[in-house]
């Protein structure tokens, strides 16, 4: 949609805000400056979160807060505190896990993640499927990198 459809749709009393994911930091900035600061702008994207927060976002529907739900919560948190280093710091450090969960599409890597994890069985229903051998194998090492697996 675009940040005027937008703008209009946030006069409407139920609607509260968005789920911004068009991958657009620029758009996401039209859509906080033509909108009511009570509406809520929130990162549809676990890689602009940051980015989105600093510029009056609101928060996240997140892919990697099911994978590492404190570390994300405490960069927002971090945020809203003012702690930019520890909220820039906490992004570094999740950045690769932002990329390789969406190495393919949504949500079959964050499933294999948790399967890794031994959060879920490795396993899916149509039309999903396992991930391709070698981003799993992408999956695994980022992860492991992380610490979320040995």
């Amino acid at each position: 949609m675009s940040p005027q459809l937008i703008e209009r749709l946030a006069k409407i009393d139920n609607i509260v805000g968005i789920k911004e994911a068009s991958g657009s930091l620029k758009q996401m900035n039209d859509v906080i400056d033509m909108c009511p600061p009570e509406f809520d702008v929130l990162s549809g994207d676990d890689g602009l979160t940051l980015p989105l927060l600093a510029i009056g976002g609101k928060g996240v529907i997140s892919v990697a807060s099911n994978v590492v739900p404190a570390d994300m919560s405490a960069m927002i948190d971090a945020m809203e505190a003012g702690d930019v280093a520890k909220a820039r710091a906490l992004h570094a450090r999740m950045s690769p896990l932002f990329d390789v969960l969406f190495v393919e599409t949504n949500p079959i890597p964050v499933k294999a993640a948790l399967a890794l994890m031994g959060k879920i069985a490795y396993e899916y229903r149509l039309p999903l499927c396992p991930l391709a051998p070698a981003n799993y194998e992408k999956l695994r090492k980022v992860m492991e990198n992380y610490g979320l697996i040995s």
